[in-house]
């Protein structure tokens, strides 16, 4: 492996908004530097020629600092085991550029971190929850244990869930330590199942289906059949939205069939060329406006700004593959969340009711969120122009305790991010 001092990772006002961020929690800390490291799996050596390419290709962003940073190095980096967007989009321009010896490109984050007198074990937690998405990445505080990034392991065989001889404890078992969420009448279908066919499922199986059979893919409470006090119900949750259109189908042109609904507009003229010899001319004709909502909730509570930037992007791709194609022209985002308890700014109805840790707050997504939900609208060079957010949270009345009333929280700890 090898490794290369990139340029200054943070601007001016990033570093000064994180050195405060720092300083409330651990008052030692004086001062923060931030620079990217690239990371290179080279396979044999580069030319002179090769190694200059390289060189170009790692140098952008503010002017290089050649000064030796000072401090504790706090490096952060993509998890071992993965590889990034940045890696990939990287190692494909160097393969394109002639690094054939140029196996992977990897960047990570090094922060150096000043202080007047050495952290504490729980001083550097702090530093390290700052400054990475514990979801996406790691702290190392060496550059050496990066070269980890690029170990491959061996594949291993798959392996299965004994529930023949185990029976349903097996699967519950297998159900909490794979993620898969499976409710207990999926697991007593399942368990069925695969005692009928006399066969232990393999784990792959039961992920295929724990996320082919999801509510996410499948809608299977949204778009199933309803049976209320032994009445069968003659609609769906989703028909009673599709309902809609069929009582006001106006002007609809296509709705729940396609990526997004199109509505008839007006005619405009369009100058493009068209015909055998390629010339420009004006055409006239219909312009249908199609509409799209997209909803990225649960990635937006873990991390806020790809979260809701995938919000954004998926919403586009969907306008993008409707019909025969479509161009987007104006977007809005929307957050839905908890009452932010700005600190020095706490509000008279803010109650502190706690959040689960693998979520962040509201104000960090009210902070990130809007960033992610914008920086992918511009990335298309469409204009992100409108939007809402509002933020709710309130103690309801909930079931006996005891013989005493109940309370019941109510809000937005998963927000809605709508694009």
């Amino acid at each position: 492996m090898h490794y290369f001092r990139g340029s200054p990772a943070l601007s001016a006002f990033r570093i000064e908004k994180l050195l405060s961020q720092l300083k409330s929690a651990v008052p030692v800390i004086t001062n923060l530097q931030a620079e990217y490291v690239h990371f290179a799996d080279i396979q044999g050596d580069l030319s002179e020629d090769q190694q200059t390419i390289l060189n170009k290709l790692l140098t952008y962003g503010p002017a290089f600092t050649a000064s030796e940073p000072k401090g504790q190095l706090f490096l952060a980096i993509p998890r071992f085991g993965t590889i990034s967007p940045w890696a990939s989009k990287a190692t494909d321009i160097a393969e394109h550029c002639g690094l054939n010896n140029v196996k992977r490109l990897e960047r990570g984050i090094a922060y150096y971190i000043e202080a007047s007198s050495t952290l504490s074990d729980a001083d550097v937690k702090f530093v390290q929850s700052l400054i990475h998405d514990r979801m996406i990445e790691m702290v190392l505080a060496d550059f050496d244990s990066a070269a980890a990034l690029f170990d491959k392991a061996e594949p291993t065989e798959g392996s299965h869930v004994d529930i023949l001889g185990s029976g349903r404890d097996a699967l519950v078992s297998a159900n909490s330590e794979l993620g898969l969420a499976l409710s207990a009448d999926e697991m007593d279908y399942l368990v069925d199942y695969f005692t009928s066919i006399k066969r232990n499922p393999g784990e792959a199986e039961l992920m295929m289906f724990a996320q082919a059979n999801s509510e996410h893919c499948r809608h299977k409470i949204f778009n199933a059949d309803w049976v209320i006090d032994g009445e069968k119900q003659d609609i769906s949750l989703f028909g009673m939205i599709r309902n809609t259109t069929n009582k006001s189908p106006e002007n609809v042109l296509s709705a729940y069939h396609d990526n997004s609904s199109v509505i008839e507009g007006n005619a405009a003229a369009r100058f493009f060329a068209d015909g055998p010899k390629g010339e420009y001319n004006w055409h006239h004709e219909s312009m249908p406006i199609l509409m799209k909502v997209e909803t990225h909730n649960h990635p937006t509570a873990i991390s806020p700004f790809p979260g809701a930037a995938t919000g954004s992007g998926g919403e586009i791709r969907d306008e993008g593959a409707t019909g025969r194609g479509s161009k987007p022209k104006a977007g809005l985002c929307g957050f839905s969340v908890s009452n932010l308890q700005i600190p020095g700014f706490s509000q008279p109805w803010e109650t502190d009711n706690g959040k689960p840790d693998r979520i962040v707050s509201a104000l960090d997504i009210m902070l990130e969120g809007p960033l992610g939900a914008a920086a992918f609208n511009n990335e298309f060079g469409r204009p992100n122009i409108n939007g809402y957010f509002r933020t709710f949270e309130e103690k309801t009345p909930g079931i006996m305790v005891d013989g005493k009333q109940g309370e019941e929280i109510r809000g937005y700890h998963k927000p809605i991010m709508l694009a």
